[in-house]
């Protein structure tokens, strides 16, 4: 329904952000990263995500589109919700939680309040298992080859980064161009990943 609000930053409460366009103010949950890139009384955007239950919708904002594909990417997941979802992008960021899943961190998913031990291990083995299908689908094999007539000859710390960006909903081929001019030898992983999402956003 809503793509993206941009307005004036009406209101700032903690996992709350209300956002007035043309005089109607939307109340836009959201992380501490999004309302920390955020001033009352100055203009803000903010990409939405609409959810709807049974008995209730509620309305999800963040400052960038990464964040916003790993807050759909989590509710994905079995018996994550909304609420945790938050939680979790509260304590890192998108390349952190793209690494955590790569690397089967679950320390990282279990800082955020709520997020136990079996349920940092489920979001971990279900994004993992969702990107070995959707990669197999697509022909692609992130360790250097692909069939279909796609080619990805990614070195390993460029490998792990593709593998990051497409646990965030990135297609193959939104990937390949955004690891293009992208110094993968010898930059940090964080780094590559930031750097590449930097691109896809602009």
């Amino acid at each position: 329904m809503f793509y993206y609000l941009d307005g004036t930053v009406a209101e700032i409460l903690p996992y709350l952000a209300v956002i007035d366009c043309g005089g109607v103010g939307y109340a836009c949950m959201t992380t501490n990263n999004t309302l920390s890139r955020l001033k009352k009384g100055q203009r803000g955007k903010l990409y939405t995500y609409l959810h709807v239950a049974e008995n209730a919708f509620g309305l999800y904002g963040f400052a960038s589109q990464a964040e916003l594909n790993s807050f759909r990417q989590l509710i994905g997941v079995s018996g994550v919700g909304p609420k945790a979802a938050l939680a979790i992008l509260s304590v890192g960021t998108p390349e952190t939680l793209a690494m955590a899943i790569i690397t089967g961190d679950e320390k990282v998913l279990t800082a955020a309040p709520g997020i136990g031990k079996k349920i940092a291990q489920r979001i971990i083995l279900e994004l993992k298992d969702k990107l070995a299908k959707e990669s197999a689908a697509a022909g692609l094999d992130f360790s250097g080859g692909a069939s279909g007539g796609n080619v990805l000859t990614y070195t390993s710390k460029a490998t792990e980064a593709a593998q990051a960006l497409s646990v965030l909903g990135y297609s193959s081929a939104e990937v390949s161009q955004a690891l293009k001019g992208v110094d993968a030898e010898t930059l940090p992983l964080e780094e590559i990943i930031r750097q590449s999402l930097k691109k896809m956003v602009k």
